[in-house]
């Protein structure tokens, strides 16, 4: 049976949020975490991963773990074509060490208190269980609704609880800067046309830039990181 065009839809924006065109503002740090996550998740043994996806409205990182899932889920406030529980990642209605592995990118700076939202996934993980999260350090606010921006000091203190947690910037300073400058050119600059215009020749360029200052610029420092991954073990 042929999947509705809002499956495919969202589908599809999780695929472009996986591997995101070059004309993408972000396109240097999404590129960074699905490296990561890759590298992650080839360490885990199991090949029948229970899974949860907070925010999981669209599931970029689903497709990584191919045919190992025995069960996916997925959570968000909001109802959508792929989320399966509508709720809230305060209060989790799921059992306690229910889930081998659980996601949760770019979600925290949403929670007005996200301390809360890390409990309830570490009470819902199984021992030894794995958290792979994601957070913003610099980002122009694009809602209303968001709280914070997270440097490593704060991920460490906020998952204090896990057995082992792991911060890694997604690029260097050089990079924060050309993707910080990447989203606040698109965000500020009008007419939307000009926009654009934007994403089509001076962000390629731009990503090129931040690329080579990844590869080649290896010692520089990561104070101006625009984004955090990380992995903890609970």
């Amino acid at each position: 049976m042929p999947l509705p065009d809002a499956v495919k839809e969202f589908q599809k924006a999780g695929r472009e949020r996986l591997y995101p065109s070059i004309t993408n503002p972000n396109w240097l740090v999404l590129r960074k975490r699905r490296e990561l996550f890759v590298a992650w998740l080839k360490n885990i043994p199991s090949d029948s991963l229970s899974v949860l996806d907070v925010g999981g409205r669209i599931q970029p990182y689903r497709e990584l773990l191919g045919k190992r899932c025995a069960s996916y889920l997925a959570i968000d406030v909001n109802p959508a074509p792929l989320v399966d529980v509508v709720g809230q990642a305060e209060r989790l209605p799921f059992s306690d060490q229910q889930f081998d592995l659980i996601f949760c990118t770019q979600v925290l700076e949403y929670i007005p208190e996200p301390a809360v939202v890390v409990d309830e996934i570490y009470r819902t993980l199984k021992n030894g269980g794995l958290l792979l999260l994601s957070a913003p350090a610099v980002f122009p606010r694009d809602s209303e609704s968001e709280y914070w921006r997270f440097l490593p000091c704060a991920l460490t203190r906020l998952l204090s609880s896990f057995s082992s947690v792991e911060v890694v910037p997604e690029g260097n300073s050089a990079v924060g800067f050309i993707r910080t400058s990447n989203v606040c050119l698109v965000a500020f600059v009008r007419p939307a046309l000009l926009g654009t215009l934007l994403r089509f020749s001076a962000i390629p360029i731009l990503n090129l830039l931040g690329a080579a200052a990844q590869r080649f610029m290896r010692g520089t420092n990561d104070r101006f990181s625009a984004n955090y991954s990380v992995l903890a073990r609970k």
